[in-house]
């Protein structure tokens, strides 16, 4: 059931916002349909319902897959055989209908007006879209592969030669690490096909490093401007790009590990190995940082995804909230309200489990709204 505020003149200007989405045996939904404002979405109920798997559907529509579940074929309906999301946005005042589908056993298809993408890739950028989540204390906890893996969104979005580069490497990567398994498994070593891979990690390592760096680059500045408001600037924190091609080029690098890679079967250096340390007064923040400086520090990280996906790309990118406010105190709900009310922000989803609370907050944005009573 959907309480609605009259449309404001905002939505119409709005250059990007998604309009309505369909759920076909989505997690747990069986079939629900919803239509949306071009402001601010709201899903409320108890844990357990779904708030967050609308948000995750709207999240597939962007990159193709689950932001919560790796496993695409976890996320059909328990007992049933496929899943369907369906949406339609406006997009430069055209409409654009973005499907993804999986049936068991079969490929995951994504869909623009009708016509199947061949790489998924191709999608990437299409609908900027940034996600704020508890989940995101993985990018504290886990290893570095997940804090690649947001640098690498990031970047992606904006870049697509950036994405395909890195496709590239990893394809390059398996086949290289392929090589060192036959080796020891027939007990032979010839160096003529290994320095090919070498080249060619050699070549693309350069440029995936230099972006990450540019990027890193640009991006720092926005996280500390972000961190500063949302705390006051109560603590200094440092994001730093650690990479093993700031000492030497991976052609040397590989040269040196040769011998310890044939040992481990697999290549152990590499931009592959990169990581982006999170610290505070430079100690890490796994570590050192309280649960309440850790949120701050992934919220700021967050927000700066956004402001820079925004200012590169000249659109305002879809904004996900999962379960945020609950994990906030009033300064920093005020703080993001602020924003809210800059149009810092284009459409906003958020999830919570207390409806009082949502419409206390959002009636104070002034805004056009619709709350969903999951």
């Amino acid at each position: 059931m959907a309480r609605k505020q009259p449309k404001s003149q905002y939505q119409l200007a709005l250059p990007m916002y998604l309009k309505k989405i369909s759920l076909f045996n989505y997690k747990n939904f069986s079939e629900a349909n919803f239509e949306f404002v071009g402001k601010i979405n709201c899903f409320v109920g108890k844990n357990g319902i779904g708030k967050t798997n609308v948000l995750d559907a709207i999240y597939h529509l962007a990159y193709g897959k689950s932001y919560f579940n790796p496993l695409a074929v976890q996320n059909i309906k328990h007992g049933e055989e496929f899943f369907v999301i369906d949406g339609e946005f406006e997009i430069n005042e055209r409409n654009e209908q973005i499907i993804c589908s999986l049936k068991k056993g079969q490929k995951k298809i994504l869909k623009r007006n009708g016509k199947i993408y061949d790489k998924f890739s191709e999608h990437i950028g299409f609908i900027p879209l940034v996600i704020i989540s508890p989940a995101d204390r993985d990018l504290i906890v886990e290893g570095s592969e997940t804090r690649r893996k947001f640098i690498d969104t990031v970047i992606s979005q904006l870049d697509s030669t950036y994405l395909n580069q890195l496709i590239q490497y990893q394809k390059t990567l398996s086949q290289r690490n392929a090589l060192l398994k036959y080796f020891a498994l027939n007990q032979v070593f010839e160096t003529d096909t290994l320095s090919i891979y070498n080249q060619q990690l050699d070549e693309l390592s350069k440029i995936i490093f230099e972006k990450r760096k540019e990027f890193l680059a640009d991006f720092v500045p926005i996280f500390n401007k972000h961190h500063q408001t949302i705390t006051s600037s109560a603590e200094t924190v440092q994001l730093v790009y650690e990479s093993q091609l700031f000492e030497k080029d991976l052609l040397q690098l590989l040269q040196e590990s040769i011998n310890k890679d044939r040992v481990l079967q697999y290549t152990s250096a590499g931009i592959h190995k990169d990581d982006l340390s999170f610290e505070i007064d430079h100690y890490p923040i796994k570590k050192f940082g309280s649960q309440g400086q850790q949120k701050s520090f992934l919220i700021a990280l967050k927000l700066a995804q956004f402001e820079f996906v925004k200012k590169n790309s000249g659109e305002n990118p879809i904004l996900l909230f999962d379960d945020i406010f609950d994990k906030l105190d009033e300064t920093r709900v005020e703080k993001i309200i602020e924003m809210v009310n800059n149009s810092d922000f284009g459409q906003l989803f958020i999830s919570d489990t207390h409806p009082e609370r949502t419409e206390a907050i959002i009636k104070s944005t002034h805004q056009s709204y619709k709350i969903f009573n999951l």
